[in-house]
């Protein structure tokens, strides 16, 4: 059973402002989250089968290594490339 003072204490850990008229509300509220976890956390599942209800197997293509462009052909319109690459301001 969760209680006022674990609601203040949590707002508190979270840096939330409750209302002392609000206490009440989300103490009962909380209490039924926990109840309705605790239900779902009871319930037997047993052997159902259902980690893989659509059948999926690796969605993930395969890494292929294609041609690039050249690097010179890509920096030839660059102003200030140095060894190959892109120079880029520093942010500050």
């Amino acid at each position: 059973m969760v209680t006022r003072e674990e609601i203040k204490n949590i707002a508190l850990l979270s840096k939330l402002y409750v209302p002392e008229e609000e206490l009440d509300t989300l103490t009962k509220d909380m209490q039924g989250i926990i109840a309705f976890a605790d239900t779902i956390q009871a319930a037997d599942v047993g052997d159902t089968g259902f980690d893989n209800i659509n059948n999926l197997s690796n969605v993930f293509r395969e890494d292929v290594v294609v041609p690039s462009y050249d690097r010179d052909l890509i920096l030839k319109n660059v102003e200030g490339g140095e060894d190959g690459c892109f120079l880029v301001r520093k942010r500050g």
